[in-house]
């Protein structure tokens, strides 16, 4: 971890009571955009890539209320139709309720109850409706290592976008997947 604090230029802070414990402090620098730079950014992106992905309908499947109800507030605001599913298993169990070209992504978390995010893709990729069996799934997951990428395309997932969702990184990866 120093090695890494250290590369990116920060501090780490160690205090330690024999008995008590220990507490670290890590602290990086980083530049702040300011208001402009980011509607700038916002604006030349919704421009370019968001009308062809405005209307489309996205499965978004997050167990974490509050990470849910952020990831619809920004994929509204983007133009996406959203409908939400609890875990792994209600999204296989909506999906396949639904009439084919019904929703046309996936947003699949990995940790959640009941049906974790790898083994819903794994089970709506062995789907016998072939259209819904090849839906476009991307992981949105705070597991960000290149070892995670690695699982999501393993299970079958067509990318990856680590929380906290960065709006350009999701809408890379939505125009890599229509593509």
């Amino acid at each position: 971890m120093k090695k890494l604090v250290d590369l990116l230029g920060g501090t780490i802070e160690v205090k330690s009571e024999v008995g008590k414990g220990s507490s670290f402090a890590v602290t990086l620098k980083q530049k702040i955009a300011d208001e402009n730079q980011i509607m700038t950014r916002h604006t030349e992106l919704r421009e370019n890539d968001f009308e062809s992905l405005r209307g489309k309908r996205i499965l978004l499947a997050e167990d974490n209320d509050l990470n849910a109800e952020i990831a619809i507030s920004i994929l509204e605001e983007m133009g996406f139709e959203i409908e939400h599913a609890e875990d792994g298993d209600v999204c296989l169990d909506m999906l396949t309720k639904a009439e084919p070209h019904y929703y046309d992504f996936i947003l699949m978390d990995i940790q959640m109850p009941n049906m974790d995010g790898y083994t819903a893709t794994r089970l709506i990729r062995k789907m016998t409706d072939s259209e819904k069996a090849n839906i476009p799934i991307i992981a949105m997951t705070a597991n960000a290592f290149e070892e995670d990428k690695k699982n999501a395309f393993k299970a079958g997932m067509n990318g990856h976008v680590s929380k906290p969702i960065d709006v350009n990184i999701l809408v890379e990866q939505l125009m890599e997947v229509i593509k």
